[in-house]
């Protein structure tokens, strides 16, 4: 016959909370971690290839490139929308300068912004996209890219 008194439910409560804390910990820890495992493709800008993980999903997008410390120069992250519209980035939490491409279906660069860290400033496409590209501020200045260039990788709708 199973005996329940006050001692062991008190101890059953303490293991439950015990549990729920460290679960919130983790959760938080996760939260303010930089995503790096995203899935991964290659862009060319002319004779330059990008290494791009692919934040295609809401919660990747939302997350974005948010708490990475650094980022090799020749990577990126592009966002992928679902439908074109106008494109409007931050960079709360973001602790690199970054420079973003708003990107035409095509592949074209339709207008280009360099982003402070840690703003809540907002950069906005020019017109609607559904590709946006961030890079090292200072990378497309660097290999002379700028709006009206054209970027290739099997992710646009015209390399499909």
């Amino acid at each position: 016959m199973l005996h329940h008194t006050p001692f062991g439910a008190a101890r059953l409560r303490s293991t439950v909370c015990a549990v729920f804390i460290a679960a919130c910990a983790l959760t938080a820890t996760a939260q303010d971690a930089p995503q790096i495992n995203l899935q991964r493709s290659t862009l060319s800008a002319g004779m330059h290839q990008i290494d791009v993980q692919l934040a295609a999903t809401p919660a990747q997008r939302q997350t974005g490139l948010m708490f990475r410390k650094n980022m090799p120069q020749g990577e990126g992250m592009l966002f992928i929308f679902e439908e074109a519209a106008q494109q409007c980035f931050w960079m709360k939490n973001t602790l690199l300068p970054l420079t973003a491409a708003f990107v035409a279906d095509d592949g074209t660069i339709v207008n280009l912004a360099d982003m402070k860290p840690q703003t809540t400033d907002s950069h906005c496409s020019a017109k609607p996209v559904r590709y946006v590209l961030e890079m090292n501020v200072g990378w497309f200045a660097k290999k002379g890219i700028k709006a009206g260039s054209r970027l290739r990788g099997k992710v646009f709708q015209a390399g499909k």
